[in-house]
Protein backbone atom coordinates (compact mmCIF):
# COMPACT_ATOMS: atom_id res chain seq x y z
CA UNK A 1 0.00 0.00 0.00
CA UNK A 2 2.94 2.50 0.28
CA UNK A 3 2.60 3.13 -3.87
CA UNK A 4 -0.94 4.14 -3.23
CA UNK A 5 -2.66 7.33 -1.82
CA UNK A 6 -5.47 5.53 -0.40
CA UNK A 7 -4.52 4.80 3.15
CA UNK A 8 -7.94 3.11 5.31
CA UNK A 9 -6.34 2.18 8.22
CA UNK A 10 -3.71 4.05 10.31
CA UNK A 11 -2.45 4.45 14.00
CA UNK A 12 -2.19 8.26 15.63
CA UNK A 13 -1.08 8.90 19.20
CA UNK A 14 -3.35 11.44 21.01
CA UNK A 15 -3.16 13.95 23.46
CA UNK A 16 -5.19 16.40 25.23
CA UNK A 17 -3.81 19.77 27.03
CA UNK A 18 -3.25 19.90 30.47
CA UNK A 19 -5.32 22.76 32.77
CA UNK A 20 -3.07 25.70 33.88
CA UNK A 21 -2.62 26.19 37.77
CA UNK A 22 -4.17 28.92 39.87
CA UNK A 23 -2.39 31.72 40.76
CA UNK A 24 -1.69 32.05 44.47
CA UNK A 25 -1.14 36.11 44.55
CA UNK A 26 -2.03 38.83 47.10
CA UNK A 27 -3.13 41.92 45.74
CA UNK A 28 -0.30 44.91 46.92
CA UNK A 29 -0.49 48.17 46.23
CA UNK A 30 0.43 51.32 47.97
CA UNK A 31 -2.22 52.74 49.48
CA UNK A 32 -3.85 48.95 49.91
CA UNK A 33 -0.91 47.10 51.75
CA UNK A 34 -3.18 43.91 52.56
CA UNK A 35 -5.64 43.85 49.85
CA UNK A 36 -6.15 40.05 50.20
CA UNK A 37 -6.39 37.30 47.72
CA UNK A 38 -6.56 37.78 43.62
CA UNK A 39 -5.18 34.81 42.15
CA UNK A 40 -6.90 33.82 39.16
CA UNK A 41 -7.76 30.44 37.90
CA UNK A 42 -6.07 28.81 35.32
CA UNK A 43 -7.31 27.67 32.05
CA UNK A 44 -8.52 24.28 31.04
CA UNK A 45 -6.45 22.25 28.14
CA UNK A 46 -7.59 21.49 24.69
CA UNK A 47 -9.92 18.78 23.45
CA UNK A 48 -9.19 16.42 21.25
CA UNK A 49 -12.50 15.71 18.38
CA UNK A 50 -12.64 13.02 15.53
CA UNK A 51 -14.86 14.85 12.89
CA UNK A 52 -16.71 13.51 9.87
CA UNK A 53 -15.95 15.11 6.79
CA UNK A 54 -17.22 14.34 3.14
CA UNK A 55 -14.55 16.03 0.92
CA UNK A 56 -12.26 13.38 2.86
CA UNK A 57 -11.51 10.16 1.23
CA UNK A 58 -8.46 8.64 2.63
CA UNK A 59 -7.05 8.70 5.58
CA UNK A 60 -3.52 9.73 3.86
CA UNK A 61 -3.16 13.13 5.50
CA UNK A 62 -2.68 10.89 9.08
CA UNK A 63 -0.15 8.23 7.64
CA UNK A 64 2.49 11.18 8.25
CA UNK A 65 1.00 13.39 11.16
CA UNK A 66 1.06 10.07 13.99
CA UNK A 67 0.93 12.67 16.59
CA UNK A 68 -2.28 15.05 17.34
CA UNK A 69 -1.36 16.96 20.90
CA UNK A 70 -3.60 19.80 22.14
CA UNK A 71 -2.25 23.07 23.57
CA UNK A 72 -2.01 22.91 27.56
CA UNK A 73 -4.22 25.27 29.24
CA UNK A 74 -2.58 28.89 30.42
CA UNK A 75 -1.65 29.71 34.61
CA UNK A 76 -4.09 32.03 36.38
CA UNK A 77 -2.41 35.70 36.88
CA UNK A 78 -3.09 38.65 39.40
CA UNK A 79 -6.14 40.70 38.96
CA UNK A 80 -8.30 37.42 38.91
CA UNK A 81 -7.25 37.14 35.48
CA UNK A 82 -8.49 33.67 34.10
CA UNK A 83 -5.61 31.62 32.24
CA UNK A 84 -6.35 30.81 28.65
CA UNK A 85 -8.20 27.64 27.59
CA UNK A 86 -5.66 25.12 25.45
CA UNK A 87 -6.17 24.87 21.63
CA UNK A 88 -8.94 22.29 21.01
CA UNK A 89 -7.42 19.87 17.85
CA UNK A 90 -10.02 18.72 15.43
CA UNK A 91 -9.49 15.33 13.40
CA UNK A 92 -10.83 15.67 10.09
CA UNK A 93 -11.49 11.81 8.44
CA UNK A 94 -13.32 10.74 5.75
CA UNK A 95 -17.51 9.34 6.93
CA UNK A 96 -17.28 6.02 8.01
CA UNK A 97 -14.19 5.76 10.51
CA UNK A 98 -14.26 4.09 13.44
CA UNK A 99 -12.28 4.57 16.40
CA UNK A 100 -10.57 1.80 18.19
CA UNK A 101 -8.12 1.62 20.94
CA UNK A 102 -4.37 0.56 20.39
CA UNK A 103 -3.67 -0.96 23.77
CA UNK A 104 -6.78 -2.68 24.53
CA UNK A 105 -9.27 -2.74 21.24
CA UNK A 106 -11.76 -1.57 22.40
CA UNK A 107 -14.38 0.20 20.43
CA UNK A 108 -14.72 3.87 21.20
CA UNK A 109 -16.78 5.73 18.56
CA UNK A 110 -18.07 5.59 14.88
CA UNK A 111 -18.24 8.88 12.73
CA UNK A 112 -20.68 8.72 9.83
CA UNK A 113 -22.37 11.62 8.74
CA UNK A 114 -20.48 14.63 7.57
CA UNK A 115 -20.03 17.54 10.42
CA UNK A 116 -20.41 13.96 12.96
CA UNK A 117 -18.33 15.17 15.30
CA UNK A 118 -16.69 12.93 18.54
CA UNK A 119 -14.70 13.67 21.88
CA UNK A 120 -11.65 11.25 21.93
CA UNK A 121 -9.65 12.70 24.97
CA UNK A 122 -10.84 15.56 27.40
CA UNK A 123 -8.17 17.92 28.42
CA UNK A 124 -7.92 18.58 31.78
CA UNK A 125 -9.59 21.41 33.76
CA UNK A 126 -7.94 24.63 34.68
CA UNK A 127 -6.69 25.11 38.82
CA UNK A 128 -8.63 27.03 41.06
CA UNK A 129 -6.57 30.36 42.18
CA UNK A 130 -7.10 31.60 45.45
CA UNK A 131 -9.28 34.35 45.14
CA UNK A 132 -11.53 31.06 45.00
CA UNK A 133 -10.55 30.16 48.55
CA UNK A 134 -11.25 33.08 50.38
CA UNK A 135 -13.78 33.08 53.40
CA UNK A 136 -14.61 35.36 56.73
CA UNK A 137 -12.14 32.51 58.17
CA UNK A 138 -9.39 32.25 55.75
CA UNK A 139 -8.99 35.23 54.00
CA UNK A 140 -5.38 35.74 52.77
CA UNK A 141 -5.47 31.61 51.28
CA UNK A 142 -1.38 31.13 50.64
CA UNK A 143 -2.45 28.11 48.05
CA UNK A 144 -4.01 27.18 44.77
CA UNK A 145 -5.01 24.00 42.65
CA UNK A 146 -2.84 22.65 39.83
CA UNK A 147 -4.40 22.12 37.10
CA UNK A 148 -5.79 18.19 35.98
CA UNK A 149 -3.15 16.29 33.95
CA UNK A 150 -3.60 15.45 30.46
CA UNK A 151 -4.61 12.30 28.89
CA UNK A 152 -3.01 10.52 26.35
CA UNK A 153 -4.01 7.53 23.75
CA UNK A 154 -2.87 5.73 21.24
CA UNK A 155 -5.72 5.17 18.59
CA UNK A 156 -6.52 3.45 15.70
CA UNK A 157 -8.47 4.43 12.57
CA UNK A 158 -10.51 1.98 10.35
CA UNK A 159 -12.11 3.63 6.91
CA UNK A 160 -15.38 1.10 6.46
CA UNK A 161 -16.86 2.62 3.47
CA UNK A 162 -20.57 3.83 3.06
CA UNK A 163 -21.92 1.57 0.27
CA UNK A 164 -25.21 -0.47 -0.39
CA UNK A 165 -23.57 -3.42 -2.11
CA UNK A 166 -20.71 -5.25 -1.67
CA UNK A 167 -18.56 -7.06 -4.30
CA UNK A 168 -17.04 -10.35 -2.91
CA UNK A 169 -15.10 -12.63 -5.06
CA UNK A 170 -11.64 -14.58 -6.17
CA UNK A 171 -8.98 -12.89 -8.23
CA UNK A 172 -10.14 -12.11 -11.37
CA UNK A 173 -13.89 -13.04 -10.97
CA UNK A 174 -14.90 -9.78 -12.98
CA UNK A 175 -15.99 -7.74 -10.33
CA UNK A 176 -13.58 -4.84 -11.33
CA UNK A 177 -15.37 -5.40 -14.74
CA UNK A 178 -18.74 -5.37 -13.68
CA UNK A 179 -18.20 -2.38 -11.41
CA UNK A 180 -16.84 -0.38 -14.60
CA UNK A 181 -19.60 -1.63 -17.00
CA UNK A 182 -22.59 -0.48 -14.58
CA UNK A 183 -21.32 3.02 -13.01
CA UNK A 184 -18.74 5.34 -14.17
CA UNK A 185 -16.03 4.30 -12.10
CA UNK A 186 -12.82 3.00 -13.80
CA UNK A 187 -11.00 0.48 -11.69
CA UNK A 188 -7.85 -1.08 -13.08
CA UNK A 189 -9.23 -4.44 -15.62
CA UNK A 190 -6.23 -6.69 -16.66
CA UNK A 191 -6.07 -10.30 -17.42
CA UNK A 192 -4.23 -11.39 -14.08
CA UNK A 193 -4.72 -11.98 -10.69
CA UNK A 194 -4.87 -9.30 -8.06
CA UNK A 195 -5.30 -6.58 -10.30
CA UNK A 196 -7.38 -4.70 -7.46
CA UNK A 197 -5.13 -3.85 -5.01
CA UNK A 198 -7.19 -1.16 -3.19
CA UNK A 199 -11.30 -0.51 -2.56
CA UNK A 200 -13.58 1.51 -5.58
CA UNK A 201 -16.92 2.75 -5.34
CA UNK A 202 -19.09 3.17 -8.36
CA UNK A 203 -22.84 4.92 -8.06
CA UNK A 204 -25.21 2.44 -9.98
CA UNK A 205 -27.92 3.92 -11.92
CA UNK A 206 -31.48 2.35 -11.62
CA UNK A 207 -34.66 2.54 -13.49
CA UNK A 208 -37.19 6.15 -12.25
CA UNK A 209 -33.54 7.96 -11.40
CA UNK A 210 -32.84 6.10 -8.84
CA UNK A 211 -29.39 4.65 -7.49
CA UNK A 212 -27.34 2.95 -5.16
CA UNK A 213 -24.08 2.05 -4.48
CA UNK A 214 -21.85 -0.68 -4.76
CA UNK A 215 -18.41 -1.02 -3.54
CA UNK A 216 -15.36 -3.02 -5.12
CA UNK A 217 -12.77 -4.38 -2.79
CA UNK A 218 -9.48 -7.16 -3.75
CA UNK A 219 -10.18 -10.82 -4.06
CA UNK A 220 -10.23 -13.00 -1.28
CA UNK A 221 -8.82 -16.67 -1.70
CA UNK A 222 -9.09 -19.40 0.44
CA UNK A 223 -6.94 -19.20 3.41
CA UNK A 224 -7.54 -15.44 3.60
CA UNK A 225 -8.14 -15.47 7.33
CA UNK A 226 -4.57 -16.71 7.80
CA UNK A 227 -2.58 -13.81 5.94
CA UNK A 228 -2.69 -15.85 2.48
CA UNK A 229 -3.16 -13.12 -0.37
CA UNK A 230 -4.11 -9.93 0.45
CA UNK A 231 -5.75 -10.76 3.37
CA UNK A 232 -9.31 -9.98 5.07
CA UNK A 233 -7.84 -6.29 5.71
CA UNK A 234 -10.31 -5.17 3.11
CA UNK A 235 -13.47 -6.76 4.30
CA UNK A 236 -14.26 -4.07 6.67
CA UNK A 237 -15.14 -1.93 3.41
CA UNK A 238 -18.51 -4.21 3.05
CA UNK A 239 -19.54 -4.56 6.67
CA UNK A 240 -21.75 -1.47 6.45
CA UNK A 241 -23.45 -2.92 3.43
CA UNK A 242 -26.62 -3.70 3.07
CA UNK A 243 -26.41 -6.39 0.28
CA UNK A 244 -23.42 -8.98 -0.67
CA UNK A 245 -23.21 -9.50 -4.20
CA UNK A 246 -20.97 -13.12 -4.20
CA UNK A 247 -19.10 -13.57 -8.20
CA UNK A 248 -18.03 -16.69 -9.23
CA UNK A 249 -16.55 -17.44 -12.42
CA UNK A 250 -18.59 -19.44 -15.12
CA UNK A 251 -15.86 -21.58 -15.71
CA UNK A 252 -14.94 -22.47 -12.92
CA UNK A 253 -14.65 -26.10 -11.94
CA UNK A 254 -17.13 -26.39 -8.78
CA UNK A 255 -19.30 -22.88 -8.40
CA UNK A 256 -20.81 -24.52 -5.19
CA UNK A 257 -17.43 -25.28 -3.70
CA UNK A 258 -16.41 -21.83 -4.37
CA UNK A 259 -19.33 -19.87 -3.44
CA UNK A 260 -19.23 -22.00 0.12
CA UNK A 261 -15.20 -21.03 0.62
CA UNK A 262 -16.16 -17.64 0.33
CA UNK A 263 -18.71 -17.61 2.76
CA UNK A 264 -16.27 -19.22 5.47
CA UNK A 265 -13.60 -16.74 4.78
CA UNK A 266 -16.43 -13.93 5.96
CA UNK A 267 -17.44 -16.37 8.78
CA UNK A 268 -13.86 -16.43 9.90
CA UNK A 269 -13.37 -12.86 10.23
CA UNK A 270 -16.96 -11.87 11.01
CA UNK A 271 -20.12 -14.04 11.84
CA UNK A 272 -22.40 -11.34 11.62
CA UNK A 273 -21.69 -10.46 7.75
CA UNK A 274 -23.02 -13.80 7.16
CA UNK A 275 -26.61 -12.29 8.47
CA UNK A 276 -26.83 -9.80 5.63
CA UNK A 277 -28.75 -10.54 2.46
CA UNK A 278 -26.81 -12.15 -0.54
CA UNK A 279 -26.53 -12.73 -4.34
CA UNK A 280 -25.21 -14.86 -6.41
CA UNK A 281 -23.69 -13.93 -9.51
CA UNK A 282 -22.12 -16.26 -12.26
CA UNK A 283 -19.86 -13.90 -14.17
CA UNK A 284 -18.45 -14.58 -17.35
CA UNK A 285 -21.11 -16.30 -18.75
CA UNK A 286 -20.97 -15.12 -22.34
CA UNK A 287 -17.75 -18.04 -22.42
CA UNK A 288 -20.94 -20.83 -22.29
CA UNK A 289 -24.40 -21.78 -23.95
CA UNK A 290 -27.44 -22.52 -23.07
CA UNK A 291 -27.22 -25.44 -22.43
CA UNK A 292 -24.29 -25.74 -19.84
CA UNK A 293 -26.16 -23.13 -18.56
CA UNK A 294 -29.09 -25.21 -17.64
CA UNK A 295 -26.64 -27.93 -16.26
CA UNK A 296 -24.86 -25.58 -14.25
CA UNK A 297 -28.03 -24.22 -12.41
CA UNK A 298 -29.36 -27.63 -11.35
CA UNK A 299 -25.94 -27.68 -8.87
CA UNK A 300 -26.15 -24.07 -7.93
CA UNK A 301 -26.80 -23.17 -4.19
CA UNK A 302 -30.74 -23.28 -3.72
CA UNK A 303 -30.51 -20.87 -0.38
CA UNK A 304 -29.52 -17.90 -2.32
CA UNK A 305 -30.66 -16.25 -5.40
CA UNK A 306 -28.95 -16.37 -8.42
CA UNK A 307 -28.48 -15.14 -11.99
CA UNK A 308 -25.87 -15.77 -15.18
CA UNK A 309 -24.45 -12.26 -16.23
CA UNK A 310 -21.58 -11.09 -18.68
CA UNK A 311 -20.11 -7.67 -17.97
CA UNK A 312 -18.90 -7.54 -21.52
CA UNK A 313 -22.14 -8.55 -23.48
CA UNK A 314 -24.60 -7.07 -20.89
CA UNK A 315 -26.08 -10.13 -20.48
CA UNK A 316 -28.19 -10.56 -17.11
CA UNK A 317 -26.94 -7.17 -15.89
CA UNK A 318 -30.75 -5.74 -15.92
CA UNK A 319 -32.03 -9.02 -13.67
CA UNK A 320 -29.51 -8.60 -11.46
CA UNK A 321 -30.20 -4.80 -11.21
CA UNK A 322 -33.47 -5.47 -10.44
CA UNK A 323 -32.50 -9.01 -7.37
CA UNK A 324 -29.81 -6.19 -5.99
CA UNK A 325 -33.29 -3.26 -5.83
CA UNK A 326 -35.41 -5.95 -3.86
CA UNK A 327 -32.56 -6.54 -1.53
CA UNK A 328 -31.94 -2.99 -0.73
CA UNK A 329 -35.18 -2.39 -0.64
CA UNK A 330 -36.96 -4.87 1.65
CA UNK A 331 -38.39 -3.40 4.97
CA UNK A 332 -35.42 -5.33 6.85
CA UNK A 333 -32.70 -3.51 4.94
CA UNK A 334 -33.54 0.10 4.19
CA UNK A 335 -31.25 1.76 2.18
CA UNK A 336 -29.00 4.87 3.56
CA UNK A 337 -27.64 6.09 6.82
CA UNK A 338 -30.82 4.49 9.17
CA UNK A 339 -28.67 1.16 8.27
CA UNK A 340 -25.23 2.31 9.16
CA UNK A 341 -26.75 3.73 12.49
CA UNK A 342 -27.78 -0.41 13.09
CA UNK A 343 -24.21 -1.11 12.75
CA UNK A 344 -22.90 -3.41 15.26
CA UNK A 345 -18.91 -2.75 16.07
CA UNK A 346 -17.28 -5.18 18.14
CA UNK A 347 -13.78 -4.87 19.97
CA UNK A 348 -10.69 -5.67 18.24
CA UNK A 349 -8.25 -7.75 19.29
CA UNK A 350 -4.64 -6.58 20.33
CA UNK A 351 -2.22 -8.68 18.57
CA UNK A 352 -3.94 -7.70 15.35
CA UNK A 353 -2.98 -4.43 15.81
CA UNK A 354 0.50 -5.58 16.46
CA UNK A 355 0.95 -7.34 13.22
CA UNK A 356 -0.95 -4.62 11.09
CA UNK A 357 1.32 -2.05 12.11
CA UNK A 358 4.62 -4.25 12.72
CA UNK A 359 6.33 -2.31 9.61
CA UNK A 360 5.27 1.06 10.90
CA UNK A 361 8.38 3.09 12.09
CA UNK A 362 9.04 4.31 15.40
CA UNK A 363 8.87 7.73 15.47
CA UNK A 364 10.69 9.67 18.71
CA UNK A 365 8.26 12.50 20.19
CA UNK A 366 8.40 16.02 18.55
CA UNK A 367 10.99 18.32 20.12
CA UNK A 368 7.75 19.86 20.93
CA UNK A 369 7.11 18.08 24.22
CA UNK A 370 11.01 19.07 25.20
CA UNK A 371 10.44 22.78 24.52
CA UNK A 372 7.34 22.37 26.69
CA UNK A 373 8.75 20.44 29.70
CA UNK A 374 11.25 23.75 29.50
CA UNK A 375 8.43 25.81 29.90
CA UNK A 376 6.81 23.50 32.84
CA UNK A 377 9.85 24.06 34.44
CA UNK A 378 10.16 27.68 34.12
CA UNK A 379 6.54 28.08 34.99
CA UNK A 380 7.36 26.32 38.26
CA UNK A 381 10.30 28.48 39.26
CA UNK A 382 7.83 31.70 38.98
CA UNK A 383 5.59 29.68 40.99
CA UNK A 384 7.83 29.56 43.78
CA UNK A 385 9.46 32.69 43.21
CA UNK A 386 5.57 34.21 43.62
CA UNK A 387 5.05 32.45 47.07
CA UNK A 388 8.41 34.04 48.37
CA UNK A 389 7.58 37.00 47.49
CA UNK A 390 3.96 36.75 49.21
CA UNK A 391 5.43 35.45 52.00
Amino acid sequence: MASTNFIDYVKIVCRSGKGGRGSMHLHRAKYQPNGGPDGGDGGRGGNVYLVANRNYWTLLHLRYERHIFAGHGGAGGKNCAHGSDGEDRYIQVPCGTVAYDAETGKYLCDVKRDGDTVMLLKGGRGGLGNWQFRSPTNQTPRYAQPGEPMQEKTIVLELKMLADVGLVGFPNAGKSTLVAAVSAARPKVADYPFTTLEPSVGVVAYRDNRSFVMADIPGIIEGAAEGRGLGLRFLRHIERNAALLFLVPADSDNIAERYRVLLDELQKYNPAMLEKKRILAISKSDLIDSELEDLLSAELPTDVPTVFISAVSGQGINRLKDLLWECLTADDSPLGQERADEMAHTDREVSRFSNDFADWDDEEQPTDDEQQEESDEEELEEYDLEMLEDE
